[in-house]
């Protein structure tokens, strides 16, 4: 018997009939105008749970069942200068919320428009791609779990543009497509987002599950439009810090109290003679107590 459950879009709960697409379809289909928190990446094409920047959670299954309760309204994009490198976190060199120019905040510009850019030519990046990558945040929250925390998801170019892969799996922007065709809104729905096995890069696949309860909806839609989700799918990144030497200390060091110290010297007569010498002015006396145990904390790899 057959474990693969067919999605009956005529047998729509009454919370589904309400006309009108949401703003999340809107959102997913492109049709609008113009992340703190947990999040979940498809590194190396496993699903992740990120907490504060550390992976705190991995999931051995290929596919991961959610509901989208928040989406970008527009498709990003990024360009970093230089090669990737592992563990590193950086603010990308240009960047745009949507897609048509580049961010006011951003200190190097590589066009004045996006579609124009040098960087957004095939060929410019490694082998055949575009340098600079396109990508949509959308925030979702586990359907086994839809009253938990909402977590962010970014998903790139290859997750969100092409073809389905012919049994009924879409990237992101036929999926929406296909849901809009159905009147269905995303958020009333269980999507089972799958890898494809296929495909070199961390590649997402979209596809219908089931509806949601009643009450499943009910908490669905307190989470929907929160500002929590819309920080989540809003693009941003912070400025590079400049190095800042630290401040000059006003006045001039004090001096040390000197200090005898015994030295050994070889006399002619080959017994050594003891002879008293003054410690060096700027000697730094030696550390004691709880200061000795930072500065061996400090030095530890």
């Amino acid at each position: 018997m057959s474990n693969v459950t067919v999605f009956n879009p005529s047998k729509a709960p009454a919370f589904a009939k309400r006309g009108g697409p949401s703003a999340i379809a809107l959102a997913l289909t492109g049709g609008a105008s113009s992340a703190s928190g947990k999040n979940i990446s498809i590194k190396g094409g496993v699903f992740r749970l990120i907490s504060d920047g550390k992976e705190i959670a991995s999931i051995d299954d290929r596919h991961l069942d959610v509901v989208v309760v928040g989406a970008a309204p527009k498709i990003g994009r990024t360009f970093y200068m230089g090669k990737y490198e592992e563990g590193k976190t950086t603010s990308p060199t240009c960047w745009s919320a949507d897609g048509d120019k580049p961010d006011a905040s951003v200190a190097e510009p590589q066009h004045s428009n996006c579609a124009d850019c040098p960087q957004n030519i095939q060929g410019s990046g490694e082998g055949n791609s575009r340098a600079c990558r396109f990508s949509q945040r959308i925030a979702v929250v586990l359907a086994n779990d839809v009253g938990g925390d909402a977590l962010a998801l970014s998903l790139p170019a290859t997750s969100i543009f092409g073809k389905d892969d012919g049994s009924g799996n879409l990237p992101l922007q036929a999926y929406a497509r296909w849901l809009a065709a159905q009147d269905i809104k995303p958020e009333e729905v269980v999507t089972r987002m799958r890898f494809d096995t296929k495909a070199a890069v961390p590649k997402l696949f979209f596809k219908t599950m089931r509806w949601l309860t009643d009450d499943e909806f009910a908490t669905v839609e307190t989470k929907i439009d929160t500002e929590h989700v819309k920080k989540m799918v809003t693009m941003s990144f912070s400025a590079p810090q400049p190095q800042v030497a630290p401040p000059a200390l006003e006045g001039t060091r004090p001096k040390a109290s000197a200090k005898k110290k015994e030295v050994v010297e070889e006399s002619d007569d080959s017994e050594p003679e003891v002879r008293k010498e003054s410690a060096p002015v700027n000697a730094v006396p030696k550390k004691s107590g709880i200061a000795a145990t930072v500065d061996a904390w400090d030095t530890d790899d």
